[in-house]
């Protein structure tokens, strides 16, 4: 299903859970793990400006001081992954959602492997900020196409091999891609699919338990006639649950299923002029208790030029289709 795994970490000399876990998707899949790190440049217009992974003090990205990290990396994980695995490390500056899909781009992930935050996101003081995704995740979801495994650090992955999949549906196109993707995985594992939607429930007694059945009924039939031809012949059963929120309910029916991964349709919505991923996305990657997969739809992808990487512009790139796809999404 994979061929290259690509996994970032800000961590070195620290077992990271995102390195962790991207190996046991590398195993599971017999791929490659791409292990990446990016030294973060403390100024926009002095990129080779970082610092130090053991002083904190601001330096010159050099040749020395790259391979002596790429050299570290190695190191500390050879001697924990699994025995042979095929596994290299690259070390590069820059700022990370760029570099993590340049990098990507360069090997063709298959699938690319991120924490929620960064731990320049904790100096900062930006984490859980509103329960939003960092903003490295948030860059990649929204320009790469690949899936993108959001992994939380109490998350400790055993097995890749996905048993029982949740998948959060809103009836949109990026949710079709994400239901695409969670029959590849059942077909290949032998995975049962949860499908599921939240039905808004307003405060009672506005509305009645008659007005839900009749939400309820009418959601059963939206679902039969959007789902079942992305997940003919697996083994499923859809959720239909009432509440406010959907990500806190969503969180809630993975545990009550005990799901080994939740798997999402990212929506990146405009605002004004600025993009962003869908707030579903956000607060159900920051809370779950297992692996978030993240499904972009190409059409919602924005446009990025290695050249201009602040090109805001919103446009569809050649040949950048989903690569667990064959070009339609019910092939």
């Amino acid at each position: 299903m994979f061929k290259h795994i690509l996994a970032a970490t800000d961590l070195v000399g620290v077992k990271d859970p995102v390195v962790t876990s991207a190996a046991v998707i590398a195993e599971t899949h017999q791929a490659k793990l791409n292990i990446l790190h990016v030294a973060e440049s403390s100024h926009e217009n002095s990129r080779h400006l970082v610092k130090d992974f053991k002083t904190n003090e601001e330096i010159n990205f050099s040749s020395a001081y790259q391979e002596l990290v790429q050299k570290k990396l190695f190191d500390f994980y050879k001697a924990i992954l699994p025995q042979g695995m095929d596994f290299d490390v690259t070390v590069v500056c820059g700022f990370p959602w760029e570099e993590i899909v340049r990098q990507s781009r360069h090997i063709n992930a298959g699938m690319i492997v991120l924490g929620p935050h960064s731990e320049r996101a904790v100096e900062r003081g930006t984490v859980r900020v509103a329960g939003k995704i960092g903003s490295t995740v948030e860059g990649v979801v929204m320009r790469e196409n690949c899936p993108v495994t959001i992994i939380n650090p109490a998350v400790r992955l055993s097995s890749a091999a996905f048993k029982k999949i949740v998948v959060g549906v809103d009836f949109s196109v990026s949710c079709e891609c994400a239901l695409f993707f969670a029959r590849k995985t059942a077909e290949k594992f032998g995975s049962k699919i949860f499908p599921f939607h939240m039905i808004p429930v307003p405060p009672y007694p506005k509305y009645t338990k008659k007005d839900y059945e009749a939400d309820r009924k009418n959601t059963e039939n939206r679902l039969e006639e959007f789902c079942q031809n992305l997940i003919q012949d697996t083994d499923y059963a859809y959720q239909i649950w009432g509440g406010a929120l959907p990500h806190i309910e969503l969180v809630k029916c993975a545990e009550k299923n005990n799901a080994d991964v939740i798997i999402l349709g990212s929506h990146t919505k405009k605002k004004g002029t600025k993009w962003y991923a869908g707030s579903a996305v956000e607060r159900t990657a920051f809370r779950a208790g297992c692996p978030v997969i993240v499904v972009t739809d190409p059409e919602a992808l924005v446009s990025w030029d290695e050249n201009a990487p602040n090109d805001p512009a919103i446009g569809k790139e050649k040949d950048r289709s989903i690569h667990v796809f064959t070009g339609k999404r019910n092939e």
